[in-house]
């Protein structure tokens, strides 16, 4: 489940993006411990709710919209075109680097949070070798599918949670899915994230400014009925810090804002 950006969530009537979808929440777990303090109990419930309710949104009404939105199909709104758009710039910022660098052909490429493949797919079709999630049953198995519809075989798309996906590879995305993880967790994320790269990593999520964080509230205020789950805007320095407690440093970067889509993109790589 691509998520997209916090603005476009909330004009869409879905309080969290869309996109790709491998939310990297906190396993769900039913056993409290009996010294939690009642503020931490109610820190575990809201993660795990969190988590609970992207994953239903994305395998219900979150699909249809979504998986609507990564086509190309006509059923889309102004709004939700826009948003298209966006992704979609975004993803071929990513293609354009890695087609500049020409060497992405038998390498092994994580993609965390793929949606319906819209980056998994083509860097297959680069020679990439590639291992995709999301939590999203339903976005999963729709990336599966339109692989094999092209004739891919160099890809596998399973269903998993972002702290969930193990394994060693060269490179590790993870394109619009931070807007559905916690502020206090951003920073454990993507030093998982980082765990699983051995050279690069490349990561999107909505930048907290006060311009975005503003129109976040703005949005709030006019709940719809599908509104399922939260949006999370990150603060990028907490991101960059994260990266370098890692052993990662910004190579490239780039910022992507259409009228309703707005992610910021990082491309990391080990130094040590």
């Amino acid at each position: 489940m691509r998520s997209l950006s916090a603005a476009a969530l909330v004009l869409l009537g879905a309080a969290a993006p869309p996109s790709g979808f491998a939310a990297a929440f906190v396993p769900a777990n039913t056993f409290t411990p009996r010294s939690a303090s009642p503020a931490s109990v109610l820190g575990m419930a809201t993660e795990i709710d969190d988590k609970t309710e992207v994953r239903e949104y994305f395998n219900n009404e979150g699909f249809n919209r979504w998986n609507k939105i990564y086509s190309e199909s006509d059923e889309v709104n102004n709004v939700q075109l826009d948003i298209r758009n966006g992704h979609d710039q975004t993803i071929q910022k990513i293609l354009g680097w890695i087609e500049d660098d020409g060497d992405i052909s038998g390498k092994s490429v994580c993609d965390c949070g793929c949606g319906v493949g819209s980056l998994a797919i083509p860097l297959a079709q680069m020679g990439a070798k590639i291992s995709a999630s999301d939590i999203s049953d339903a976005m999963a198995s729709e990336a599966a599918e339109r692989a094999k519809s092209m004739g891919i075989s160099n890809a596998k798309f399973y269903t998993s949670d972002l702290e969930s996906v193990t394994g060693k590879y060269d490179t590790v995305t993870c394109v619009d899915v931070a807007i559905h993880y916690p502020t206090e967790k951003m920073s454990e994320m993507v030093g998982h994230l980082c765990s699983l790269a051995n050279d690069r990593v490349l990561i999107s999520f909505a930048p907290k400014t006060w311009y975005y964080s503003a129109l976040k509230k703005v949005g709030e205020l006019f709940p719809g009925p599908s509104k399922t789950t939260r949006a999370y805007l990150h603060e990028e320095e907490v991101v960059r810090d994260a990266l370098r407690k890692a052993g990662f440093e910004v190579a490239r970067e780039e910022m992507t804002a259409t009228n309703f889509y707005f992610s910021r993109l990082l491309e990391a790589k080990r130094v040590a």
